[in-house]
Formats: C-alpha cells, sequence, structure tokens
C-alpha cells in the first residue's frame, strides 16, 4: 500500500470519528444546553495542553529527521568510500585491479539485492556482506606495491577500506527504529486527549466549529504519520535510500 494512500486514509478517519461524534453528540444535547457556560479553567486547560503536545510533537519529528539524516549520510560515505577504491586501484597491477574492482562491485551488488532488505526487516546488517567487504581489504591491504607511485597510492586505499567499513558498522547500528515504545505510547496518548479535548469546549455543528475540529484532528494525524514515515532511517522501501550506490556503480 502506497503511503500517500496511508496518510489520505488516516486523515479521512481522523476527521471521520471527530465529525462523527460531534454530530451524534449535538443530537444528545437539550434545547436548555449552553456552550458558552464552559469554564475558564477547562479552556486555559485545554491551551495549555495543546502547547505541551506541539512541543513534544516537534521534539519527536526533529529527533527521526535528525536520525534519518544521519542515517543517509553513512550511506551516502560508505559508497563513495568504495567507489574512491575502484578509481584509485587502477595504479596497481592489471591482475590485482581487477580482482578489487570485481570484489567490490560483488560487494555493493549483494548489499543492494539481498542484505538491504534484510536491514529494513530486521534492522540488522548480515555475515556474508561483512565477509565480501572483508575481501575488498584483503584485495587492497595484501598488496605489495611495486615502485614509489603504487607506495603513495597504497594508504589512501586502505584509508578509503577503512572509511567503508566504519560506514558499514554505522549503517548497521542506525538501522533500527528511532522512536521507543514508550515514545509512541505518549504520541498516540497525546492525540487522543488532545482531539478530546475539543468536546469538552461544546463545540457545535457550524460549518465553521466543524470545519475547524475536522483540520484539528486530521494535522494531527499528518504529523503522528509524519513521524512514522521517518522513524524507520532508510525508509520503507529499498529504493528510499540507495540512491549513492545506485548513482555511482552500475548495478
Amino acid at each position: 500500500m502506497s503511503e500517500w494512500l496511508v496518510l489520505a486514509i488516516a486523515m479521512a478517519a481522523a476527521c471521520a470519528v471527530v465529525l462523527t461524534i460531534t454530530v451524534l453528540r449535538e443530537r444528545r444535547l437539550g434545547d436548555d444546553d449552553d456552550p458558552s457556560e464552559t469554564p475558564d479553567v477547562i479552556e486555559y486547560m485545554t491551551m495549555m495542553v495543546g502547547v505541551v503536545y506541539a512541543i513534544v510533537l516537534g521534539l519527536a519529528i526533529a529527533g527521526v529527521w535528525e536520525a534519518r539524516n544521519a542515517a543517509q549520510d553513512t550511506v551516502r560515505v560508505e559508497a563513495q568510500a568504495l567507489h574512491e577504491v575502484t578509481e584509485r586501484v587502477r595504479v596497481y597491477a592489471p591482475e590485482a585491479r581487477d580482482r578489487t574492482r570485481k570484489d567490490v562491485e560483488a560487494y555493493v551488488n549483494y548489499v543492494l539485492d539481498e542484505e538491504w532488505p534484510v536491514v529494513l526487516e530486521e534492522g540488522e546488517l548480515t555475515d556474508k556482506g561483512t565477509k565480501l567487504l572483508e575481501k575488498v581489504r584483503e584485495d587492497v591491504s595484501s598488496y605489495r606495491p611495486r615502485d614509489d607511485f603504487e607506495s603513495q597510492s597504497y594508504q589512501p586505499l586502505v584509508d578509503q577500506v577503512g572509511a567503508a567499513d566504519a560506514a558499514r558498522t554505522a549503517r548497521g547500528l542506525a538501522a533500527g527504529p528511532t522512536m521507543p515504545g514508550v515514545v509512541w505510547f505518549g504520541l498516540i496518548g497525546g492525540a487522543l486527549v488532545c482531539v478530546g479535548l475539543i468536546f469538552t469546549l461544546q463545540i457545535r455543528r457550524s460549518p465553521r466549529e466543524l470545519l475547524l475540529a475536522g483540520v484539528y484532528s486530521a494535522m494531527i494525524a499528518f504529523l503522528l504519520f509524519l513521524i512514522w514515515d521517518f522513524n524507520s532511517p532508510f525508509g520503507h522501501s529499498v529504493a528510499d535510500s540507495t540512491g549513492p550506490f545506485s548513482d555511482l556503480f552500475s548495478t
């Protein structure tokens, strides 16, 4: 199911629930009910709860956004480092050069085709991917330079493999969801409280009040969806975050 469809369903459902409850509640009220009798303290409490929940939502969105940006940076660093290896290894002997490029290509293909779905579903790296990268490290570090020119290229190549390995480790650490379950409990509970407080203000079935109630509930649904979407640092599909690999390698 498309994420846009999920968002549309969530927002529509939130609006429908709030408007339905409002209409049903209005029918059950007597003619002597006066909405102006709402105590001022309730209006003040409603405002304070809304402000506090808005701060919590803002912090949650900032947290998942920062985590996603950091995760995407690790992908770019890993892809760029491996690309540098394939380019700089041209100074090696043809046999060593071709073997290194072949092993880098095998690692990239495995990451995109097999490891990335595991990262998205289970939140962890695979042992085979680690072994493939170790093979690249062995290709680079075990080479014996034949002259000064190759010696000058040796250490930068080793450093690039080390950078790719470090980025891979960081990618594994960032693979899991950002928000813990207790935070989700607070976000969903706070949303229910904020929407529920609408009814303490005794809103009526006037078009203006119904519109505001619907927009308010839809906005909260949208923000919760935004947090859910960003809660997966590498997105919800392989194509969401593998752009740097696809751009630098013809896979």
